[in-house]
């Protein structure tokens, strides 16, 4: 199959302008048209649908769309892998992240990928709400999580540390627990799901971190505002350690417990869908923020 036509046909849905399609492609218009009707005869069916005004996405064009993007990604990373292809990267690059660290980390970086890759478009969703990457057609995803056996891929970007603390007016106040078992006594602040986690200490101690029970009063489902709570005193707070490592430096929120470490592992993990191969557009990104904030994570 043409992957020329291909090419042009993803751009051409993209935009919904032929001419401009073949544009990108330096092709006359004329030709870009003549190329769209021949892989549409190829096919056997109108993948785009022209009127003297507008173009839009047929139903078959639609359904065809994600797999001429697929083998147009293998032909890029097959030419990626020889060392052959563009030297630079173009198209849109969807990438979902959490808010909050993308704002303290990836957000001030963005201008440097930009310099490097001016004509790659960056979509981007920062978002503490989990975002399906196959649903939502994502090309690249950061996640704080421990990475099941499921259908993504991933690269370890930097290890998630997390740790409890609480303000220093709160301590005094209430007191420090010395035993996990204390923690019963204080207030709590929970992010979003509420569910216990084992706390091990150096002596091999085994403790729980327990937000569902009434002393939990306050419920959060982003990592700013869990901060923000901690900071002001409501209470003692899970967090990661890239959230407040500022801030426990300074003085502004203590250690509670700092014997006992969770024992779950979690990292940071760039993910993408299994079935996508590794597009240059994905390797340029993922080696980007590996080298910027992976190599050496400013929280450590």
């Amino acid at each position: 199959m043409d992957t020329i036509a291909l090419r042009l046909f993803v751009l051409a849905a993209e935009k919904l302008n032929i001419s401009a399609a073949g544009r990108v492609l330096g092709m006359a218009p004329a030709v870009a048209t003549g190329k769209l009707a021949k892989l549409e005869k190829t096919l056997g069916a109108d993948l785009l649908h022209r009127s003297t005004r507008k173009v839009a996405l047929s139903t078959e064009g639609a359904e065809f769309l994600p797999f001429a993007q697929e083998i147009i990604a293998q032909e890029d990373a097959g030419r990626a892998a020889l060392g052959q292809g563009q030297k630079q990267v173009t198209g849109k690059l969807r990438f979902a992240a959490p808010s909050t660290f993308a704002q303290a980390y990836i957000a001030p970086i963005l201008p440097d990928f930009q310099k490097a890759h001016p004509t790659l478009s960056l979509d981007l969703r920062f978002s503490d709400a989990q975002f399906d990457l196959i649903e939502g057609s994502f090309d690249l995803a950061l996640r704080n999580m421990v990475l099941p056996d499921t259908t993504l891929k991933g690269r370890k970007l930097a290890d998630d540390v997390r740790v409890l603390s609480a303000a220093p007016a709160y301590l005094e106040r209430n007191g420090s627990p010395k035993t996990p078992s204390d923690l019963r006594n204080h207030r709590l602040i929970a992010f979003r799901d509420r569910v216990p986690r084992e706390l091990i200490a150096k002596t091999k101690d085994v403790g729980l971190y327990d937000t569902s029970g009434e002393n939990c009063l306050l419920t959060f489902d982003d990592g700013h505002s869990h901060r923000l709570a901690t900071l002001a005193g409501s209470g003692i707070s899970a967090n990661s350690l890239w959230n407040i490592h500022d801030d426990l430096k300074a003085g502004r929120l203590v250690r509670v417990l700092p014997d006992y470490v969770f024992a779950e592992d979690t990292s940071l993990w760039l993910i993408y869908p299994q079935s996508n191969v590794l597009s240059p557009k994905v390797r340029a990104f993922m080696d980007f923020l590996l080298d910027r904030i992976g190599r050496h994570p400013p929280w450590e």
